[in-house]
Order: C-alpha cells, then sequence, then structure tokens
C-alpha cells in the first residue's frame, strides 16, 4: 500500500490526485497571519480524512515574539525575510498588533507567545501537527508544550480580532 502526502496543494490538485491514489497528509502554510486554508482546503481535508500538517505556524518567527521594528531593521541584507510582504508595512504594524495580543493571552497561560500561536493553529482537529524551526532540544520542549495549551472562546477571540 502507497502512502501519499503532498505540500502545498490546492483543493483542485488534491481532487485530480485523489483520482490515482488517496492522499493521506497535506502540509500547507498556516497561521494566525495566513489563515487561507481555513476556506477551502481544512474542511476538504476533514471530508476526505487527510491529515494536515502546517509549516510556518509562527510566520517565520514573527509570532515568537521576538521580533520588534527595530530587530527587524536590523535582519541582515541577505535574510529573505526583509522581502517578505508581513514583515513590511502597512502588514507589519498589523502582525505587531497580533504579536500584542499573543502575548496577553500567552500571560494568562503562563506561556509563551509561539507556544500560543502554535496552540492556535492545533486548535482544529483537522489539523494533526505543526512544523516549526527550532535550533536545539530545548527549543523542542518549549514547542512541544504548546500541543497541550487549550484556548477557550475569550482567547480565541481576542487573537481574532
Amino acid at each position: 500500500m502507497r502512502h501519499i502526502g503532498v505540500s502545498n496543494f490546492s483543493v483542485a490538485q488534491l481532487e485530480q490526485l485523489r483520482r490515482i491514489e488517496p492522499v493521506e497528509s497535506l502540509q500547507p502554510r498556516y497561521s494566525l497571519i495566513d489563515r487561507r486554508i481555513e476556506g477551502t482546503i481544512v474542511p476538504y481535508c476533514r471530508r476526505h480524512v487527510i491529515g494536515v500538517i502546517v509549516w510556518s505556524p509562527l510566520m517565520r518567527g514573527l509570532l515568537a515574539g521576538h521580533f520588534g521594528r527595530d530587530a527587524i531593521a536590523a535582519l541582515p541584507t541577505g535574510d529573505t525575510r526583509r522581502d517578505e510582504p508581513e514583515f513590511r508595512e502597512p502588514r507589519l504594524s498589523r502582525n505587531l498588533a497580533l504579536v500584542e495580543r499573543l502575548r496577553r493571552v500567552a500571560r494568562r497561560h503562563d506561556r509563551t507567545p509561539a507556544q500560543v500561536a502554535i496552540a492556535w493553529t492545533l486548535r482544529d482537529p483537522a489539523i494533526t501537527g505543526a512544523i516549526v524551526g527550532m535550533r536545539n532540544a530545548a527549543h523542542a520542549e518549549t514547542i512541544a508544550a504548546a500541543a497541550a495549551i487549550e484556548l477557550d472562546p475569550e482567547d480565541l477571540g481576542e487573537l481574532a480580532a
């Protein structure tokens, strides 16, 4: 038996592939900032029992709470985040305001903004996992703890604002 996993497929592409072989897993980009998969991809995967393992739930570190305007301005010339629309105005101001909301929710749960951002992506049972970059074992432990966070309606409302 074969198991097929794909990355960044649209519903049309998934449908085309499913005619050939069942799809087991999809890896789309997803975060509080990039929610495009919510309207079609996630419902499709739910209906067809396709696991969804999201990537970039921290939007290249922006939602971890480590980047302010000065840190972003100081990114090295070759750092591709300098070219990303989410790291530039007019989106940057909106995204930094979101990070402040993440900080408030994180304080209520005694967690980090990164953990809350990851917990938010995992709140939907159709999302079966999250791919998160980390540099060491301590990061892995911190990130793994995000799976245990249960966000309540107040938290979700604040993050959606």
